[in-house]
């Protein structure tokens, strides 16, 4: 019969996890939407080590796995996290926001995976293609679109940077493509938005193309 009052893996263990967490940059977001998946304490303010020592067992072990382990899930989550994590550490003191919903000029609400807010204004927008087959050229052609529908709205006036994330590599006509779609744009520099592409390899994301 088990104790239900002790720790699955006990205080040796979670003190490790919070040992080699507490190197690691981790964005507040990331500490509460994995507490809220894990139905953990968060404590909001105070030193990180603190903070993920008031986590539980659950929410430290998927945030090990996650950003010391690189470990891959099928439903592609780890990916996700660390893709956040990834943009967030590219704007300080920004607001990141997931997914979020932004209207276009077309009228279209798209579904954003990341967001980043400056002064109550988006500054950026990107997505991630966590599982599956390299990103093809359909795919990226889609994400210009999209983007482009938002710059063109009211709430893309501040809008500068597009970052395309992959844990699954690109086929290189994807990455010609972009990189086409974003010079198309040079000339017209009140519409100027910087295509940034992104890779994940060796347990690390990358920029492939600017």
């Amino acid at each position: 019969m088990v104790n239900k009052g002790f720790p699955k893996f006990g205080m040796s263990q979670a003190g490790a996890y919070v040992a080699a967490l507490k190197n690691y940059n981790l964005p507040d977001f990331i500490l509460v939407l994995i507490s809220k998946e894990c139905k953990s304490d968060l404590l909001e303010r105070g030193r990180i080590d603190d903070r993920l020592q008031s986590m539980n067992d659950e929410a430290l072990e998927l945030l090990h796995k996650v950003f010391v382990g690189c470990e891959e899930d099928n439903a592609g989550k780890y990916a996700q996290y660390r893709f956040y994590a990834y943009v967030s550490s590219m704007y300080h003191k920004c607001e990141v926001l997931v997914n979020e919903a932004i209207p276009g000029a077309s009228g279209t609400n798209h579904k954003i995976p990341v967001a980043v807010k400056n002064n109550g204004m988006y500054i950026a927008v990107a997505h991630n293609k966590a599982i599956g087959n390299p990103v093809n050229k359909k795919e990226t052609i889609r994400f210009y679109e999209m983007v482009d529908d938002i710059k063109k709205g009211d709430h893309g006036t501040m809008l500068s940077d597009a970052i395309y994330g992959s844990s699954v590599g690109f086929r290189g006509d994807a990455l010609v493509e972009l990189e086409n779609l974003s010079k198309s744009r040079t000339h017209d520099t009140e519409n100027k938005l910087d295509f940034k592409t992104a890779n994940f390899e060796n347990n690390i994301y990358s920029v492939t193309k600017c």
